[in-house]
Order: structure tokens, then sequence, then C-alpha cells
């Protein structure tokens, strides 16, 4: 590489770094708050919030990371072409297809970037995030030690204390059990302490009463104990662990077992086809992108008014080329077979940004043959 084009690709990165940034801190921010309401609202600490989000990075750089390259090689070419660096290039003979050159190299780099992304650290990302997650939600002693609030941490059970001591013994604690539809029991204790017992979780009362309600018979019974201990394991979740996300899948066993997937997570052989497809197909888009927004700004000739039309003419391409993602995503799931469709959008753009190329190359071939014809039809005259 020259040094102008290596010039040209340290802008690249540089605008290119500025851009994911700032797009993936509107999308943090987005989605911490979201995270933040839940988790701290569960009683989780600030580093479980931490955590998660930053689990969740990975999957927002994907979504951000072709927007940020595209925008990085709009905004390079503009202000090269407006510092007229690139109309010296061209009065010295550098064709387009020369100039191109480092936005190709940019493309390829940000392509290496998805596919490490996509491959690696965003299956390992989601397991992480789906592991932590069933962690959490197992974790009832977060969910339940709230002093002051009456909770609900599972249909038909309200749960209350009225204050926590730093030795951990909970003081006037009210637990009503409603699940059962023929009876309803309430707890009452002066106090009580959480204890575990391997994967069990149980709260221990002291000096309290329980109240059973028998709904058919419409009989109430109470019991004074002196302690009482309650399994609240069974206050978490206990459903089914649902099945792997897809974007979970190690792409070196989509690729192996392809076959015995369907069997253990349900996924049809086309959703494997197309997520398996989509991860090599990524890397070319950042490739297209980056093509398209250099070539287009390279059509026309120098304008006082900028560089507005091709910079429109380039966004609407992106449009195009991620629209046409949703479109071919489709036939594939329902057949595994047509699954060079999920390279179309990014061979598509390529194309575009090789024609664009061309056309930048042409114009001074055509305004020589307008000038011979212009001087054909004066010598006529």
């Amino acid at each position: 590489m020259s040094r102008f084009d290596r010039y040209v690709l340290s802008q690249y990165l540089l605008l290119f770094s500025f851009f994911a940034l700032i797009l993936v801190a509107v999308f943090w921010v987005n989605r911490a708050v979201v995270l933040f309401d839940r988790l701290i609202g569960d009683g989780q600490t600030a580093l479980v919030f931490f955590e998660f989000t930053a689990l969740a990075l990975p999957n927002l750089i994907r979504m951000v990371l072709p927007v940020a390259v595209f925008a990085s090689a709009v905004w390079v070419t503009n202000r090269l072409q407006g510092e007229s660096e690139l109309t010296v290039l061209r009065a010295t003979g550098t064709s387009p297809w020369q100039m191109a050159r480092p936005a190709l190299v940019f493309g390829l780099i940000t392509g290496l970037m998805m596919s490490v992304l996509t491959h690696f650290l965003l299956p390992s990302s989601i397991n992480q995030l789906a592991l932590r997650e069933q962690e959490v939600s197992r974790n009832v002693t977060a969910k339940l030690l709230t002093e002051g609030n009456f909770l609900h941490p599972a249909k038909g059970v309200t749960f209350y204390i009225r204050q926590i001591n730093t030795d951990g013994t909970l003081n006037d604690v009210f637990l009503s059990d409603r699940r059962d539809p023929n009876n309803s029991v309430t707890y009452t204790g002066a106090r009580a302490f959480i204890v575990r017992d391997g994967e069990r979780t149980h709260l221990i009362m002291v000096d309290g009463m329980a109240q059973r309600l028998d709904l058919e018979k419409r009989q109430l019974s109470t019991t004074k104990f002196s302690d009482f201990s309650y399994d609240i394991s069974s206050l978490t979740d206990k459903s089914s662990v649902s099945n792997r996300s897809i974007r979970a899948i190690p792409s070196w066993e989509l690729f192996q077992n392809r076959d015995l997937i369907p069997q253990s997570d349900g996924y049809t052989p086309g959703a494997l086809a197309e997520e398996f497809h989509l991860r090599f197909a990524r890397p070319l888009i950042c490739v297209a992108v980056a093509l398209i927004g250099f070539s287009a700004l390279m059509l026309g000739s120098y304008s006082r008014f900028g560089v507005w039309r091709q910079a429109l003419l380039a966004f609407l391409l992106l449009i195009l080329v991620e629209g046409l993602r949703s479109v071919v995503s489709e036939p594939v799931m329902k057949n595994p077979d047509l699954w060079p469709l999920i390279y179309l959008p990014a061979l598509t753009g390529l194309a575009i940004a090789m024609g664009f190329l061309q056309l930048a190359a042409r114009p001074p071939m055509l305004q020589r043959r307008g000038i011979a014809t212009a001087a054909k039809q004066e010598t006529r005259s």
C-alpha cells in the first residue's frame, strides 16, 4: 500500500472507532435502563447488572458494526472530496479503482472483526448470559430480601419483611400461600432466617402462627409454633429449561452436528442453515457497505453544493441491502437447499459498488467524446 492508502485507511479506522463507540453507547444505555430496573428491582447487586450489560455488548456490536462501517466510509470520502484530495489524485491519472483500495482493505478488516464476533464472541456471550439468567432466576434470597415491600415471588404467593438486621435476621415476616385453590395458608413470624441446604432454600420462622383456610368447608384452623421450616425453593420458576438460542450454538457444531441439533434443540434444518451461512455473509456485508459508501460518493463531478445526493443514494442502497437480508431469510428457513440466497445481499452490494466504480472511471472518456462531438458540429456549421 502507498503512503496515501495508509493515510486514508487510518482515517477510516479512526472514524469507524468513533461511530461504533457512539452507536454502541446509545444502544447500551437503552438496554441498560431496562436491565437496571429488572435486576435491581429483584434485589440483585450492581456487579450483576454490569455483568449482564457486558455480556450483551457483543450482540449490540454485531448490530451496529455495518452501520458504523458505512458511516465512516461516507464521512471520510466526503471529507477527501471536500478537501480536493481525490481531485488531485484524479488529475494525476489515478483511477477510482486504485482509490478504492483503502476502502476495500477497511471493509476486509471490519469483516474480519465481524467474523470473530459472530463465530466466537457472540455464541460464548449468549451461552454465558443464559447461564447467569438461570442462576439469577434461582436466587430466591435476592428476590425476598427486600424490607418494607409486599413481594410476589410466585403467582399466588405474597411475602413481606418489616425489617432486616445487619446479621441477616428477618423481623416480622408475613407469608401468604394461595397456590392451592382449595386451601389458603398464611404464616407470620416474629423472626425468621434463610438457610440454604444444597440446592434447597428454607425459611426458618420463629415464634409465629400458621392460619389454614379450607375454602370448601369454610373452616379456619390456627396453629402456633416456636419454630417452623418452609421450603421457599418452590417459589422459583421450575419450568423446564428452554432450548439454547440458535445464536448460542458454536459454528463448528452447526457444521459437524447439524443433523443432531434438531433432535436436541428443536430447530428446523432451514433455521440452522440460515444461521450458519449468515455468520459468513455478515462479514461480506461489511465489505459491501464500505465499498458502497466510497463508490457512491465518487459519482458525479465537483459541485459547490456538496455530495448530498450521492450520500443519499448510498444511504438508500444501504437500506436496500439490509432489506434484502430479511427477504432472503424466509425461503431458506423453509428450504435449506436455498442457502446461497443468504449471500445475495452482500453480492448485490458488491456488484453495485463495482458498477459505481466503473461509472466513476468513465466520465473523462464521456467528456472527451462530448468535446469531440461539439468540435465536429462547429466544423460542419
